[in-house]
C-alpha cells in the first residue's frame, strides 16, 4: 500500500529533481553569459587578419572593426589593395556593404544574412552577431571535456521556438576558470554537423585572456577553412552611434 510517507518522499525528490533541473539550466547559461561577455564589451576596436583557405588557392585579408554593443558594428578592410576600403555596417537589424570601386551602398536583406562574407566561412550573420547565443538559445550542461589542456563545460544549446536562428543545435565548449569559448559544433536542423569553430593561441589582450587565433571548418569542404587571428583589442573605447553611418562608411579610415 502506497503510505503518505511515501508519498511525501516521493514528492520531495520530484521538487529536489526540478530544482536541480532548474538550477542547472540557469547555471549552463550563466557559463554561456561569462563567455560572451569575455569576448564583447559595451565597445571595442580590434585589428585582425582574416585567411580564406580553398583546396586550390588562399587569400588573406586585413581588417579593423568597431562594434557599440548590441546594434552597432563597422568592419573596414585595409588589406589587400583590391579589396581596401570595402565596409561592413550594421546598425540594430539593418546591414549595408559599401563597394568602393562601383561608389555603391548595398543593402544586404534578411535572406543573404547566411551568405558567405567575403568569400569566407563566416556568415554575414557571423560577423555582425545578429543572433545571440545567450538570448536566443535554452542552455544545459552537456557533459565534460578537456581542450588544449583546459578543463572545459559541454554546453548544449537548443533554439528557442521564437528565435529566429538557423542553428537545430549548438555544443559549446567553455574553459570552466577562464570561460574561454574554445570549441563549438553547428548543427542544422536534422541534427547533421555543417561546421566547427574552435580557438587556440589564449593570450592576454586588452587586458583580458582571450583565444586569439579562431578557425571555422566546414565539415563537407574536405580542405577549406577560414582562419581569423586578432592583431590587437580594445575593450570600453569611447565611440558614439553616430560613428555607425552610411555617410562614414565612405570615409572611415
Amino acid at each position: 500500500m502506497f503510505s503518505f510517507s511515501k508519498y511525501i518522499y516521493f514528492i520531495f525528490l520530484t521538487v529536489i529533481f526540478l530544482l536541480s533541473t532548474v538550477l542547472c539550466a540557469q547555471d549552463a547559461r550563466h557559463i554561456v553569459q561569462k563567455s560572451d561577455e569575455l569576448l564583447r564589451a559595451k565597445s571595442s576596436y580590434s585589428e585582425m587578419t582574416m585567411k580564406i583557405v580553398k583546396p586550390d588557392w588562399s587569400r588573406e585579408l586585413t581588417m579593423k572593426i568597431w562594434a557599440l554593443e548590441p546594434d552597432y558594428a563597422l568592419v573596414l578592410i585595409t588589406k589587400p589593395a583590391k579589396d581596401k576600403g570595402v565596409v561592413t555596417l550594421k546598425r540594430k537589424m539593418e546591414v549595408w556593404n559599401w563597394i568602393p570601386s562601383v561608389h555603391r551602398i548595398i543593402k544586404i536583406p534578411p535572406s543573404m544574412m547566411l551568405q558567405s562574407w567575403m568569400g569566407s566561412d563566416f556568415t554575414n550573420d557571423d560577423l555582425v552577431r545578429q543572433s545571440s547565443i545567450v538570448q536566443d538559445y535554452n542552455h544545459s550542461i552537456a557533459g565534460q571535456d578537456t581542450i588544449d589542456g583546459y578543463p572545459c563545460y559541454k554546453i548544449l544549446m537548443i533554439p528557442k521556438p521564437e528565435a529566429g536562428v538557423v542553428w537545430g543545435k549548438i555544443f559549446l565548449w567553455v574553459s570552466k576558470k577562464e570561460y574561454l569559448q574554445l570549441k563549438a559544433n553547428y548543427y542544422d536542423e536534422d541534427g547533421v554537423l555543417v561546421k566547427t569553430m574552435t580557438g587556440s593561441n589564449v593570450q592576454k589582450m586588452g587586458g583580458r585572456l582571450i583565444p586569439a587565433h579562431w578557425e571555422m571548418i566546414p565539415v563537407d569542404k574536405p580542405g577549406q577553412k577560414t582562419v581569423m587571428d586578432y592583431l590587437k583589442i580594445k575593450f570600453n573605447i569611447k565611440i558614439d552611434e553616430s560613428f555607425f553611418s552610411q555617410q562614414n562608411m565612405k570615409r572611415v579610415r
